[in-house]
């Protein structure tokens, strides 16, 4: 395998190729609904749906550095971080739709990869080439710690219920399991940002 067969393939793993470390960006994903991807471990922090597009960007940005492409020339308007979902979007459609840009995105980094692999330019580009299929595997493993986070706050909840007196029996004790520092809250890992 030579070094532009090489670049094109680990971009291949980071984004959508069977992989022996686990999910990539793409498995990450696989099976997750509008509503999971809009759910955030904390208020402030990031969901998988932008953590998706965040990725998307990244990928044309890499691609108009190639390119030479105008700046400001993305699907939506911003950078970096878009919120998401929009106001009144929260739906399979526009998650949906959304999921098609990154791999759009992705087509379109690749095609523009292969192409300046054969030319003089290569070797300027390849920290970048590497960092975009870094930066998949490490946006893959943050969506794999949100579903993780999602699950564990579902199973608490479920468990609580079962196991949480009620205020008919324990009318004193109850209050405490309301306070944050006391049920566990205020250290919960969701306190780590997630960008």
């Amino acid at each position: 395998m030579n070094s532009a067969e090489f670049v094109l393939a680990l971009l291949e793993e980071a984004y959508e190729k069977k992989t022996w470390h686990g999910p990539n960006l793409s498995q990450s994903m696989k099976g997750v609904t509008a509503r999971q991807a809009a759910w955030r471990p904390a208020r402030g922090r990031h969901n998988i749906w932008e953590l998706a597009l965040h990725a998307a960007y990244w990928k044309y940005a890499v691609r108009r550095r190639i390119e030479g492409g105008k700046r400001g020339s993305f699907a939506l308007k911003g950078s970096n971080f878009f919120t998401r979902p929009e106001p009144g979007n929260l739906n399979e459609a526009a998650w949906r739709a959304d999921k098609e840009l990154l791999k759009r995105e992705h087509r379109a980094l690749q095609q523009a990869v292969a192409r300046v692999l054969s030319t003089p330019r290569a070797g300027k580009l390849l920290r970048s080439l590497y960092g975009i299929a870094f930066h998949d595997i490490y946006h893959a493993g943050q969506i794999r710690l949100l579903r993780r986070l999602m699950e564990n706050e579902r199973s608490a909840v479920s468990q609580e219920a079962v196991h949480r007196p009620t205020e008919t029996r324990w009318p004193a004790c109850t209050r405490a399991f309301d306070d944050p520092l006391l049920n566990g809250e205020a250290t919960r890992p969701a306190s780590i940002p997630l960008t």
